[in-house]
């Protein structure tokens, strides 16, 4: 129930890096804290000293960690498009868009493994997991024109502040259309590679 659900697991790390699982009273490393998360074992890092919420920072650190060991799932055309989101005026959008993401793709996962198993069968049901993938790409179609109206909302606002000051209207800068496309060619992509996977032909 969720009235009973269990308080999470508060981590501590102290100024040496340590990392310190208060529940079992035991030192544990970042590959531990993964596995935890693998579970779905809640848990809070708190910076021992300061008391300051850090689960952020390390959780990004579990990340550099997993993708420096040469499994990287992040293209680098991902990051350089994550990284030209900063700043800009769509930032305040961008977390509760790959939540929604994530949370879509989680919701298909098991089905997504149980097609994956059925594929190296005598016979494989194909023909529902490439209706799940074209279902993904509407999903991801329509979330990209759900931002339309607030990044025209955006410029509108910086316009008519422009207009204010006397300066220059800003247009629709044309390479975010182009990242747009960009980024529906990657999901495009991985699964057309989800589709050699499975061996169709």
């Amino acid at each position: 129930m969720d009235a009973e659900k269990q308080a999470p697991v508060v981590i501590k790390k102290y100024a040496n890096r340590r990392l310190y699982n208060t529940s079992k009273s035991t030192y544990v490393t970042l590959e531990h804290l993964a596995e935890m998360v693998r579970e779905g074992t809640d848990f809070v890092v708190n910076d021992a000293k300061t008391g300051d919420d850090i689960t952020h920072s390390v959780l990004t650190q579990i990340i550099f960690e997993e993708e420096s060991r040469g499994q990287s799932m992040l293209p680098i055309s991902f990051l350089r498009q994550l990284i030209r989101l900063y700043g800009d005026t769509l930032q305040g959008f961008v977390p509760g868009y790959l939540e929604a993401s994530m949370n879509t793709f989680a919701s298909n996962q098991e089905a997504m493994r149980e097609k994956v198993r059925a594929a190296f069968d005598a016979n494989p049901a194909f023909a529902n997991f490439e209706t799940m993938a074209r279902t993904n790409m509407e999903w991801f179609e329509n979330a990209m024109r759900m931002f339309a109206p607030f990044a025209g909302a955006a410029r509108a606002a910086e316009n008519e502040k422009a207009a204010e000051e006397g300066g220059e209207p800003r247009s629709a800068p044309a390479a975010r259309d182009t990242e747009l496309e960009d980024m529906k060619s990657q999901l495009a992509e991985m699964q057309a590679q989800l589709s050699k996977l499975v061996g169709k032909p």
